[in-house]
Order: structure tokens, then sequence, then C-alpha cells
């Protein structure tokens, strides 16, 4: 089955050819199982000038599409040409804040992936070749389109997964302490999903438009279909779970945002409280702390002292306080 031979000082990685041959990526070699019209896959860490003078003249690739692979940053595509067929999906990167774009452009007779630095979906499918029954019942290169595809789909879901259970920890420590280090981790959650949501979207309606025949690929047969259709299928999956997360986010965030106010809340009733509290002692006090010989020369002794210089004190804050309790303001009874 396929192999692969690198070579890093070299825009061409590799060469695979589908009878298990495998041979350095030289344009010798590719010319000539270009002209035997032996399926092989070229394997491309970008597009350097070597590679690009191969893709025109070689493969006689229409220098757009040569020019999207140069490029990247594309949005998932697919597009129809004469003799090929070019395609852009995206997986998940490292996490959820990066993403891995792959190209691919094939033929009848060749499949060409093109992507930047190391590709984990790449070493998964190039294992799977030969060990995988879409092999067996498919065209070779929609095989290895399927094989490439859904490691890159799949390759979502375990980061969904694992933001998942950072949404749900999120939630916990919010409910027992709100933090503003919380509300900056929501928004990186935020920011990671769209990320998600903007390769995901535009790739579920790509394939849809594959899966319902609307746009053909070299090469597909009905048996063929029905692989595009689970790649599709997981793609819904992914997309439906990207929107419940958002939505879990949004919960979230209104949770958060609940929690601080109503902290905010109990805070201000205690201090309403409190300041409550000390009006009728605040007016006392100054109401017998006025100059008035009459009050001087009539409220004398210790016993006037205990009952209107502290007795109207201490029963005017404990009567506010049972009227704060019995209107459950201090978590007592109400009326």
């Amino acid at each position: 089955m396929p192999g692969e031979v690198h070579d890093q000082n070299r825009g061409m990685q590799g060469l695979l050819t589908f009878e298990g041959q495998t041979a350095p990526a030289t344009r010798e070699a590719v010319e000539q199982h270009l002209k035997d019209q032996t399926f092989f896959w070229l394997d491309l860490d970008g597009v350097d000038d070597e590679a690009r003078d191969l893709l025109l003249q070689g493969f006689k690739i229409h220098p757009l599409a040569v020019e999207d692979a140069q490029k990247f940053h594309e949005r998932p595509k697919v597009d129809s040409y004469d003799d090929f067929t070019y395609l852009v999906v995206y997986g998940a990167g490292a996490d959820l804040t990066t993403t891995e774009e792959v190209h691919f452009i094939f033929g009848e007779h060749f499949v060409i992936t093109v992507h930047r630095g190391a590709c984990g979906a790449m070493v998964a499918a190039r294992e799977q070749i030969g060990h995988h029954r879409a092999t067996e019942f498919q065209t070779p290169q929609i095989a290895l389109i399927y094989l490439v595809i859904t490691q890159l789909v799949d390759s979502f879901i375990p980061s969904l997964n694992t933001l998942d259970n950072q949404i749900d920890d999120l939630e916990d420590a919010i409910l027992v302490k709100p933090t503003e280090a919380q509300l900056g981790t929501l928004f990186t959650m935020k920011r990671q999903l769209i990320n998600v949501r903007k390769v995901i979207t535009p790739e579920r309606d790509v394939f849809a438009s594959i899966s319902s025949g609307v746009v053909g690929l070299p090469g597909i047969t009905d048996n063929g279909l029905r692989y595009m259709r689970d790649i599709y299928d997981h793609l819904i999956h992914i997309s439906d779970s990207v929107d419940e997360y958002r939505d879990l986010l949004s919960g979230v965030m209104d949770t958060h945002l609940s929690t601080v106010s109503n902290r905010l809340n109990v805070v201000m009733k205690q201090l309403t409280i409190i300041a409550t509290v000390f009006l009728p002692l605040s007016f006392l006090t100054g109401f017998f702390g006025q100059n008035f010989s009459w009050l001087v020369a009539h409220i004398v002794g210790g016993w006037p002292f205990v009952i209107f210089g502290l007795g109207l004190e201490v029963v005017s804050a404990i009567g506010l306080l049972y009227m704060f309790r019995k209107r459950g303001w201090l978590g007592g009874p109400t009326n």
C-alpha cells in the first residue's frame, strides 16, 4: 500500500503510489507516473517555486487553483475544473484557537494534498490506508480523500469534548465565586467557538452539495457518495455541538453576570440596613446634643442619661432590626 518519502529541503515532501511503490518527490518521477496513468498521492508542505512549476506544467493545474494553494487562508470550498477538482477542508489545530488548512487537488489518477507544517490527519490517514474498508469499495482517489478528510473533521471532536468539560467546571466555579478571570476565560471560549464555526459551517455546506450529487467528484460512485454522506453527518454533529456550546456559554455568561449582580445587591442591602439603623441614632444624638439651656438644665443625672442617652438608641435599633426581620430583609419570615 502507499508509502511516503520526506525531504525537508524541498516543497515536495513525498510521493505515494497506489501500488505500494515509493519514490522521491522529483519532477521526473511525478511526470512518469502521470505518463503511466498510475494512481499516486503527492503530499506537499506548502508550494514553493519548484512545486508551483510542477503543478502548472506537469499536472496542468489551473493558475487560479495554484494561486489558492500558495496563499492559503481560503474558505472551505469545492471547485470543479475540466480535469480535476479543488477542495479546501479544515481540521482542528493543537487547540480550538488554531486550525489546520488542507487543500486537495485530485483527478482520476492522482491526489495532491497541500498543507503547512506537520499535519496529524495525514499521518493517521497513512496508517489507515490498506486497513480501512473505504479502500476496498471505492476508487483510490475517493478512498484517499475520505480517509484524510475524516481525520480532519473528527479532529474537532476531542477539542469540543474538552471544551464541554471546561464549560461545566467554569459554571460550577462561577456559582461558588465569580471572578474577573472567569469572564476572560468565557470570552476566550467564545472566540474558540467562533473560529470553529467559521470553518465548520461552510465545510458542512460543501459536503451537503457533494453528498446530494450537486457537485460531482472525479471517480465518485454511489458507494463513494455514502462515504461523503458519512463525512456530512459528522459535520452536522460538530455544527450542532458548536451551536449547543455557544448557547451554553451564553447561559454561563448570564449566570456570571447574575451572580455578580446578586452579590452586589446583597452588599447594597447590608449597607442600606446599616445606614438605616444609624439614621435614628444620628437623629437622637443630634437632637439631645443641642446646646439649649432647657435641655441642659432639665435632663440631668444618671437615669435620664441611661433612658434618653442610651435607651432610646438601643430601642430604636432593636425596633428597626425587628421590622427588617419581619419583612424578610434579614432572611427571616415575611408578613
